[in-house]
């Protein structure tokens, strides 16, 4: 897991990145690094900690999931057929479409902690982390960029790991309140993010996997928070 580490986040430690690959089974570990300090934020109700959790959650990931998020947005919505959609996700100039979608995933997290308790930042950034795993295992690469340079070493193993970690960082906090359970619904917007990715697209790249992390989250906090709402 010590590789992985530096390559998924900001945390000041040396890693091989060759070797980063082969721990991809990592990423759900990864959550509980990202979302420790916004966790204790959230936990000590600090002055506006709905803002201070999501900037300590992006001081710790790094902005290039964000990015990626902007670029897919472009992509995916600009008009035309197949090439022109992956030229305006590789342009290096952010459209309006990759600047609405990047302010709509921050609001979306910020507004939604308001109705949450403080470890739903843990568990979306859990199911944004085992997103990343699943969109690996898809294993339909475009571009031979990152997105294939990580499915190349993706196998069996890898994602058998990667799921019991999964199930068992999040079925503690299940039944501590079985609200919480309903996090694991969030899965279910990583995994349109990844059909709409593929339709458009033809494939995944380090892009589309970064805007699936990033909707993953989103979409999570956004139905928790309407589930506790519905049943509060």
């Amino acid at each position: 897991m010590r590789n992985i580490i530096p390559f998924m986040t900001r945390v000041p430690i040396r890693g091989d990145f060759e070797k980063a690959r082969n721990e991809v089974w990592a990423f759900p570990l990864l959550a509980i690094i990202t979302s420790s300090l916004p966790t204790l934020i959230l936990y000590l109700d600090l002055p506006m900690k709905n803002i201070l959790a999501i900037l300590s959650l992006y001081s710790i990931i790094g902005l290039l999931h964000l990015d990626g998020l902007a670029d897919w947005a472009d992509g995916i919505m600009v008009k035309g057929d197949r090439e022109r959609k992956i030229e305006a996700m590789k342009d290096l100039n952010t459209g309006i479409a990759g600047i609405f979608a990047v302010v709509m995933v921050l609001f979306i997290q910020i507004y939604s902690l308001n109705h949450l308790p403080f470890y739903a930042i843990f568990l979306a950034e859990l199911n944004s982390k085992y997103a990343m795993l699943l969109a690996l295992a898809t294993k339909k690469p475009l571009g031979s960029g990152l997105g294939w340079y990580f499915m190349e070493k993706m196998n069996k193993r890898q994602l058998a790991v990667g799921t019991l970690l999964y199930s068992i960082l999040i079925f503690p906090i299940g039944f501590y309140n079985p609200k919480a359970i309903f996090s694991v619904v969030g899965l279910l917007v990583g995994a349109y993010v990844m059909k709409v990715s593929i339709d458009n697209f033809g494939g995944l790249n380090g892009d589309c996997i970064g805007a699936i992390a990033e909707i993953t989250r989103a979409g999570t906090l956004l139905l928790m928070a309407f589930v506790f709402m519905l049943l509060e």
